[in-house]
């Protein structure tokens, strides 16, 4: 199993592999090329987003200044709006789909490590040296959904369809579909979109 396999499988996996290197060089090197592109320079900036992203739909925006790990593994459907300075740590899928608001400073992290310090770093036999651990959970957010500014999901996230996060909500689980949600932790408050709790 290669460590992009590892990495995508949820397992541990060496993030200094070259493979996520030449991941974090090319995503660089298009960032700092889209975030210095002027607001009207829409062209240039679709044609950037196509080749940082694994897939793009129809009628996306996307804010300067934006940032994120990889570029190749977010996946944003139709009719998308993510304003600026928010950060995508895609080290695993971030998958959004149509119709979708993400505010600014919002924050989408795949990416984690071990609570217990045993476990997050293991002696390396040969150096000595401790290495940390870490693995990645996708993320997903559905149709119709809306996060509020400075919304963070955590690793392995599925907000349901139609569900909005309030501002500044930390998500730590899955939100179901049409749910007004709110809060550190995030909880659901109330039923939208028709549906009742």
């Amino acid at each position: 199993m290669t460590e992009l396999e590892k990495c995508l499988a949820g397992e541990y996996y060496n993030c200094h592999d070259k493979t996520f290197l030449d991941f974090k060089s090319h995503a660089r090197t298009l960032l700092q090329k889209y975030n210095a592109l002027a607001y009207e320079e829409t062209e240039l900036k679709t044609g950037i987003l196509k080749e940082l992203f694994g897939g793009i739909g129809t009628k996306v925006s996307v804010a300067s200044p934006f940032i994120c790990d990889y570029g190749c593994n977010i996946h944003i459907g139709n009719n998308v709006s993510i304003n600026m300075n928010c950060t995508f740590v895609d080290c695993n899928k971030i998958i959004i789909g149509d119709d979708v608001l993400i505010a600014s400073n919002v924050q989408l992290y795949t990416a984690a490590h071990p609570i217990e310090f045993a476990e997050r770093y293991v002696k390396n036999l040969e150096t000595g040296q401790l290495h940390r651990r870490t693995y990645a959970l996708p993320i997903k957010i559905g149709n119709g959904c809306w996060l509020g500014g400075g919304v963070i999901v955590l690793p392995g996230v599925t907000i349901g369809d139609g569900s909005v996060i309030g501002a500044g909500s930390v998500v730590t689980k899955d939100i179901p579909q049409n749910s007004l949600a709110v809060g550190n932790p995030c909880h659901v408050i109330r039923k939208i979109n028709g549906e009742e709790l």
